[in-house]
């Protein structure tokens, strides 16, 4: 899966790593159906911490579609709400 954080550039996951991505998005929707600011903060990072992490940086000349889209580390916690779908920021 090719994922895009916004303004940093997209990254391959592997399939085995999208469980505890999901584990780290339903944290995430947790913080933010709270408005509890400096969880969604916390668990904003360790979300794009993982993905940094597990994930292959593809080179910045790529043009590969991206099958996801996550928020910059900066990103308000409205911007995040407005990015939820039914199933969060990483479905499955």
């Amino acid at each position: 899966m090719i994922v895009r954080i916004m303004g940093e550039g997209q990254v391959e996951i592997g399939a085995a790593d999208i469980d505890v991505l999901n584990e780290l998005d339903s944290e995430l929707e947790a913080a933010i159906e709270s408005d509890d600011e400096i969880e969604f903060r916390a668990k904003l990072h360790a979300l794009l911490d993982k993905v940094r992490h597990v994930g292959k940086a593809l080179p910045d000349d790529s043009l590969e579609p991206s099958e996801l889209i996550l928020p910059p580390a900066d990103a308000s916690i409205e911007e995040v709400r407005e990015m939820l779908g039914d199933t969060g920021l990483i479905p499955g």
